[in-house]
């Protein structure tokens, strides 16, 4: 069978599974993964399957740990008292003051990858301080759906880039700044253009009027955030002296979830690990599907019929078939689209940076979790406001999209002359 009917056949049953009987996507990608060596002729490869669902298990690690850090840090009381503290700090300036709370919106996904832990964790938090501060509830669910998907591609955990970069065996190692360089710029326009025409009017008295500080007084700013500042240590020595300090990212976290214990409010520990990991459990889950499917297309031929073809298509078609197919695909996961077609796109960019054009396609890939059906960061940021409903907050996020998009195509394009620069 011609490789282009297997890959047909997997996508299809894929896209079956997931919206027709909404299943898992980690059940679609398991189940299009045998459809596809079936119709490949290979039967259904034990051995391949299994060690497809090994493929990512370092990224499987590091946000598992990363979700038990965050919840951690967020049941001692840290996570409310980082906003209290910018608020208090910084009230005065207000442009400032909507770009750090925007910043911190985004630190849940910086550290899990996963743009609805953001949501769901700081977007919590964050959200009903911007209401207070007379931002619309439309705007505010946007804000902090940008702010999930923007902390999901920011170093230092982006799962997107790290799927791709395992698709060609690339390891995940230099995207810091390219990222960096890829969201600070869209976080610092998406602050301002959501939110700071209406808090530039707000009466910052009733505002920290209304803030409950009472755990930031209680135990101190410096003894609070101090388990973000362990972390964002150790993580820069494992950079910086590779031969003196190679903790890797999961002890790193899980040290920094121990510390949180110690610094702020008593919580149970054991509840708070077995909810973290009740959370990361269906991102864990896409992985491992995202690797069989990964490792089935490989075997029979379909991934690099997919780069051969990818190779001929005129690079303005390229580039059209990257900013319109890859957001689409990622209305069933931001993750599958990532595995599906960001690694065939990276393999048709060979000319470009490998590690710009990587993030920059891992940005895009992000965009999936505006899409609906799923549209799994505008509808909990929708429920986190209370908004009935995701409709006005996509609406909200159109333009914001737009500019993601020519954004990231610009990185890609003059990826060579960034890196010249870099």
């Amino acid at each position: 069978m011609s490789e282009l009917l297997i890959f047909i056949i997997m996508v299809g049953v894929f896209a079956a599974v997931s919206f027709a009987l909404k299943w898992p996507v980690s059940i679609s990608m398991l189940l299009a993964a045998i459809a596809g060596a079936l119709a490949g002729g290979e039967g259904i490869p034990i051995r391949h399957l299994v060690e497809g669902s090994f493929g990512y298990v370092d990224t499987i690690l590091t946000i598992s740990t990363a979700m038990i850090f965050m919840n951690a840090f967020k049941e001692s009381g840290g996570l409310e008292s980082l906003s209290t503290a910018v608020i208090r700090r910084f009230h005065k300036i207000p442009a400032l003051l909507v770009i750090l709370l925007m910043l911190v919106a985004m630190f849940p996904g910086m550290i899990t990858g996963s743009s609805s832990a953001a949501v769901l964790t700081a977007g919590a938090v964050v959200a009903p301080i911007l209401v207070l501060m007379g931002i619309p509830a439309a705007q505010v669910a946007a804000f902090i759906a940008m702010a999930g998907i923007l902390g999901m591609i920011a170093p230092p955990v982006n799962v997107p880039a790290m799927i791709i970069g395992g698709g060609i065996d690339m390891p995940y190692v230099g995207f810091e700044i390219p990222l960096l360089l890829l969201t600070m710029p869209l976080a610092i326009l998406s602050a301002l253009w959501f939110g700071y025409r209406y808090i530039k009017k707000t009466d910052m008295k009733k505002v920290l009027a209304a803030l409950d500080s009472t755990t930031l007084d209680k135990y101190g700013a410096f003894r609070l955030f101090s388990p973000v500042i362990l972390v964002l240590v150790l993580m820069v020595a494992d950079r910086a002296f590779p031969r003196y300090s190679n903790l890797g990212m999961p002890l790193i976290f899980t040290i920094g979830a121990f510390l949180a214990f110690f610094t702020g409010k008593r919580f149970n520990v054991l509840n708070a690990a077995k909810l973290a990991v009740e959370q990361a459990l269906p991102v864990l889950g896409i992985l491992v599907g995202v690797g069989m499917f990964i490792q089935i297309m490989t075997l029979t031929g379909v991934r690099g019929f997919i780069v051969v073809n990818a190779l001929s298509v005129p690079p303005a078609l390229l580039y059209l078939a990257i900013a319109v197919s890859i957001p689409l695909f990622g209305a069933v996961s931001a993750f599958g689209s990532a595995s599906v077609l960001g690694v065939p796109f990276l393999l048709a960019l060979l000319q470009q940076d490998q590690i710009i054009t990587a993030a920059a396609l891992s940005l895009i890939c992000a965009l999936g979790d505006f899409m609906p059906p799923t549209a799994l960061s505008a509808i909990f940021a929708a429920q986190v406001v209370g908004i009935k409903g995701y409709g006005s907050t996509l609406k909200k996020l159109i333009i914001p999209s737009l500019v993601v998009v020519a954004w990231a195509l610009i990185f890609i394009i003059f990826s060579k002359q960034i890196r010249g620069m870099l």
